[in-house]
């Protein structure tokens, strides 16, 4: 495997030196704009950058000194010198792209450094799939660092995955290149409860001088919380109000406020310092998990920080949130986050520092994109047979699989129903009178049919339930082969036929979405890797992810990016109600519940 070799700061730093001292020539120079300096929170106007060996050397009102015949000139012409923005938790798969379409989709938007958590292929590839995510990584011109995930299955005897990482598979991936520590800690309560496997894989990390990832979705700030903090996660991104970003960062932790495709969580966190004061440098922001129409539509973490200043925070606080804060934060303080003497020469040149327009990026020391068109190449790997057979159903499936059969004698039954929010990852556990008819237990109104159907091992397990809150009409249904963080297959639908084709349909293609109303197809994202990613351009599967929305429209749901409700309905660690391929879990106890109850 070739990598993209950057040299070190060490292995530079004579030529950075000479560079700086005019003694030898800059292979580029950025000239007369304003320098964003993060460490002091200040812009400061005509300064220049010269650039060496991908690295800052110099930065100060002229740069004369540094210049060369050969030394390529970059006129900022009054414009911001922006540090490259940085995502500090993301998984790439769920833009639905590959390391590569993903690097290529985000380049434009300014973003030049990634924290990746592969969790979404771990659980169906395992190590391999984790190793062939940071590969292909690598071989990016931008800065992708992966974490390796820590939980896989994120609830050990709720779910089955396709394989199990282990700590001792932690402890192997810590001496990988391009590991930069731990993933998402979501087994919360095996770190509460002091679970071996998982302090194993902590241990393993903090041993090898790496950041741990956190992951606590649990509204308990009390002992329990404590007790996770202990147990030595080092950051959290599922806060969803102040009380939550405040008691993170009491603790020590980092607060991660997100605003992904369906995550908005920032609004609601940043009054902890915009309001209450609070130390912004324990602050970080991110997307978590964003989808390509999202990326090709509205942008990355240009956009995050765009939505933070809109939330009345101070543009250069925001700045720091995204740059500076999130490097410190791994460690990597002196390699990226600001545009400062040894850093990698990451820099964005914009004509407003509120709304943010992304004019040209700069990374490594080469211009990668100008006007929202990228310049680069973005090399793939070569993904093996293994990676693109994922979806394994053991039969065609029919109507009689997702058929739910009701208790003798009875005419309507108390159904526990998952309730999706908008905007939100967490679910309601709700209660429902459902009607019998023929001896089946059926939707009705607002509640439709969930399945959960096994696609890992070919055992032909349906696990069926009940959701409520998509507003879907007609005889229709959406199946998903993305299903946090199992990844078996989701199927949410008003007609059991239409379940079966759409479960059929993804067997068929080897793994994506597609969406089925009367029978007919309406929408179909195709994923044949792990049945997670599409190799194809990111403007090709965002269209297609339009028709998707389209389609879930024309079905009756209004929800914003429903779709990633729909993704995440199977995610065991997010309270309060979910399905797994074991039943339907209860995340408020971790315990699995009945569908049904008799009425009272």
């Amino acid at each position: 495997m070739e990598y993209s070799a950057f040299p070190s700061w060490p292995d530079t730093a004579p030529r950075l030196i000479a560079v700086a001292a005019g003694r030898e020539a800059a292979d580029m120079v950025i000239r007369g704009g304003i320098w964003v300096n993060v460490h002091s929170r200040e812009t400061l106007p005509d300064h220049d950058i010269a650039i060496a060996a991908g690295r800052v050397a110099f930065v100060g009102p002229d740069a004369t000194h540094c210049l060369g015949p050969e030394t390529q000139i970059v006129e900022a012409q009054g414009r911001y010198m922006i540090p490259g923005l940085c995502d500090a938790h993301m998984h790439i798969e769920s833009g639905m792209l590959t390391p590569a379409e993903f690097a290529r989709a985000v380049i434009p938007h300014g973003t030049t450094s990634m924290f990746t958590d592969p969790h979404e292929i771990a659980n169906v590839l395992g190590l391999e799939g984790v190793r062939l995510m940071h590969d292909e990584a690598l071989m990016q011109p931008v800065n992708i660092f992966t974490q390796m995930p820590s939980c896989a299955p994120s609830a050990p005897g709720l779910e089955t995955t396709g394989y199990e990482i282990t700590a001792e598979d932690v402890a192997e991936a810590m001496s990988w290149p391009g590991i930069i520590g731990l993933g998402e800690m979501m087994n919360f309560p095996g770190v509460i409860n002091g679970d071996p496997k998982m302090l194993a894989e902590i241990a393993a990390t903090q041993r090898a001088g790496k950041t741990v990832g956190g992951h606590y979705a649990s509204p308990d700030l009390g002992s329990d919380f404590a007790a996770y903090v202990a147990g030595g996660p080092a950051d959290d991104h599922e806060g969803t109000c102040e009380a939550d970003a405040i008691a993170r960062v009491r603790q020590g932790m980092r607060s991660m406020m997100r605003l992904g495709s369906a995550w908005y969580d920032v609004e609601s966190q940043i009054t902890a310092v915009t309001e209450k004061g609070l130390d912004p440098r324990n602050f970080v922001l991110c997307t978590d998990d964003c989808h390509s129409g999202t990326l090709v539509n509205d942008g990355h973490m240009n956009r995050v920080v765009r939505h933070a200043i809109a939330c009345s925070c101070p543009p250069l606080i925001a700045l720091q949130m995204a740059t500076l804060n999130t490097a410190t934060h791994f460690g990597l303080e002196r390699e990226i986050g600001s545009i400062t003497p040894g850093r990698r020469a990451d820099v964005i040149l914009s004509s407003d520092l509120t709304e943010l327009p992304i004019e040209t990026v700069i990374a490594r020391g080469q211009i990668v994109a100008e006007n929202g068109s990228i310049s680069v190449d973005c090399p793939h790997l070569d993904w093996p047979a293994k990676a693109r057979n994922t979806v394994h159903l053991g039969h065609r499936l029919t109507a009689t699989d997702f058929e739910i059969a009701a208790p003798d004698g009875a005419n309507r039954v108390r159904a526990n129903v998952i309730g999706v929010v908008e905007n939100q990852a967490p679910t309601q556990a709700l209660k429902t009178e459902l009607p019998i008819i023929e001896g089946l237990v059926e939707g009705e109104g607002d509640v439709c049919q969930i399945a959960l159907v096994e696609r890992h091992r070919a055992t032909g397990g349906v696990t069926n339930a009940f959701v409520s809150g998509f507003g879907y009409r007609g005889r229709m249904a959406m199946a998903s082969t993305v299903a946090h963080d199992s990844h078996h297959m989701i199927v949410v639908g008003t007609d059991r036929e239409q379940m079966a084709l759409a479960a059929n349909r993804l067997a068929d293609v080897g793994g994506g979405i597609t969406i089925f109303r009367d029978s007919e197809e309406l929408a179909l994202i195709e994923l044949p890797i792990a049945g997670l990613m599409s190799d194809s351009p990111a403007t090709e599967v965002a269209a297609k992810a339009q028709r998707m929305v389209e389609a879930m429209q024309a079905c009756g749901c209004q929800l914003n990016n429903a779709y990633m409700q729909h993704s995440l309905l199977a995610l065991v660690v997010i309270p309060e109600l979910r399905i797994s391929d074991l039943g339907l879990v209860d995340v408020r106890t971790f315990e699995k519940i009945d569908l049904l109850e008799p009425l009272a």
